[in-house]
Parts: C-alpha cells; structure tokens; sequence
C-alpha cells in the first residue's frame, strides 16, 4: 500500500451490539452512573481490517474510536488524537516500529498488538517492543475488546505456551547480563591494603606479612582491620574466597604488580 493510502477516522456507529468479552472488567463509570468509555487508534496497512476493526468496536459502547489509519499515520497524529490505546497489525515489522514511535511521544499509551501469530518469535518481538497485551491471528472481536481492557489494567493474559516462552527469555537475558562484579569495597583499598591481601592470598601469617614488607606486626593488624571493615567479612581467612567469588582477585593483583 503506497504511503498515500491513509484513512480518515469512520464515523461513530450508534452503540447497539450484543458483542461482549466474557473476561473483560466493565470499564469505570462516570458519576451520573455512564460509561467513561476507552479511546482507541487503530493501524493497518489492510484498509478492510482497519475498517473492519473500527466499525466493529464502535458499537461498544465501553470503547471510543479516536481514528484509524494506515501504519504511514504519523505519530504525532495517533498521540493528538487523545487515543489510549493504540491496536497496530503487526503482520510486518512497521506495525511495531510505528507503535514505538507513538510511544516514544506518550510513554503512558497502551499497545495493543492484533494478528499476532503465537509463534515464539512473534511473541517476544512484542514483548521487546513494549506492547500492553496481543491478540492472535484467530482472536475474535471479544478477545481485542478483553486485551483493551486488560491493557488498561496492566494486565496481561496469555497461554501457558507463551508464558513459558517468556520466562525462557527472561531466563537468557539474565544469564547473558549477569557479570563478575568487583568484590564490595575492593576499589577503596588502599596500595598497602592490597599488599596485604595477596599475601594473605598466598598465606602468610601476619607476621610473615610484616617481615615481608619490614613493618611493625601491629600495623599489619590495622591494616587487616580495615581490609575486613571495607569487604565487610568477619575473618581473613574469608578474604582470597570473597574475592575469587566476586572476579576480584585477578584485578587486585594486578594492581600490585604495577605500583
């Protein structure tokens, strides 16, 4: 479709379907007892899907149509139109390109995904983009007007299929983030503190320590003192292991030698 072929918003259809979610909330009320029906956007490049869509949910009278139009709409047009939710096709990368986009404009707006195919791919994509909640490819009009509703909750409702694609994500990004961190209070040692360590690290006893660099035995006590306050252990003999645990061990040395 050329980018051309934006549609202007349909007009409003009065509210008389019959169609429900069954496991949607009722929306709030207002305080003479009405309706605050939820406003949405809707984007597609295929004009009897974005039409389709729009005349469908006008009729409920919990939902607002702000506009449609084809995934050129600009943003800007999509966040002015007061809309909150956004239902984008995401049948191509534009789809959720174009909703991060409006996003990026209105952090507070809500995306939801239609025409998803529960495919693990398709599901993490729209988890990375941000979106509040998806409708699959075989989803009914009751299924988008409960994901709006779920949105609007910061809820989302999904098969065990895709909840454990999920956490296997999650699982991955954890695992491929996490990283050796400097032992706590190591980079506040001071050069003769780090002395101190590597040949605690080697075994010496304090005294051989004081012999070793030709100090009083007490000060190699004060300084074993401060070593356990700033790594925050009780004994020395926790020291070589609290620091091979935290990836600390290799840079303390270093920093020895190059003194």
């Amino acid at each position: 479709m050329s980018s051309n072929a934006s549609f202007s918003a349909g007009r409003h259809v009065p509210p008389h379907s019959h169609l429900t979610a069954s496991h949607a909330s009722p929306p709030p009320a207002e305080p003479d007892g009405g309706l605050i029906p939820i406003s949405l956007f809707i984007l597609s490049d295929v004009r009897l899907l974005c039409e389709g869509l729009s005349s469908c949910l006008a009729r409920q009278e919990c939902l607002r149509i702000a506009g449609h139009g084809d995934l050129a709409t600009p943003p800007e047009q999509v966040v002015d139109s007061g809309a909150q939710v956004l239902l984008v096709d995401i049948a191509t990368p534009q789809g959720l390109q174009q909703s991060a986009a409006c996003r990026a404009l209105a952090p507070a707006l809500k995306v939801v995904a239609i025409a998803v195919a529960e495919a693990e791919q398709d599901i993490l994509a729209c988890a990375e983009a941000g979106v509040s909640g998806f409708v699959l490819r075989e989803g009914s009009i009751s299924d988008v007007v409960a994901a709006v509703h779920n949105a609007m909750r910061d809820e989302l409702v999904c098969s065990p299929k895709v909840a454990a694609a999920l956490f296997g994500r999650l699982a991955l990004l954890s695992a491929r983030t996490v990283t050796r961190a400097p032992a706590a209070g190591v980079d506040t040692l001071t050069p003769r503190e780090h002395e101190i360590i590597r040949f605690v690290g080697e075994g010496l006893s304090n005294k051989e320590i004081a012999r070793a660099l030709r100090i009083r035995n007490s000060t190699v006590k004060n300084h074993m003192h401060n070593v356990l306050s700033k790594l925050q252990i009780r004994r020395r003999g926790e020291i070589s292991k609290h620091l091979h645990a935290n990836g600390a061990a290799a840079s303390a040395s270093s920093r020895i030698q190059t003194r």
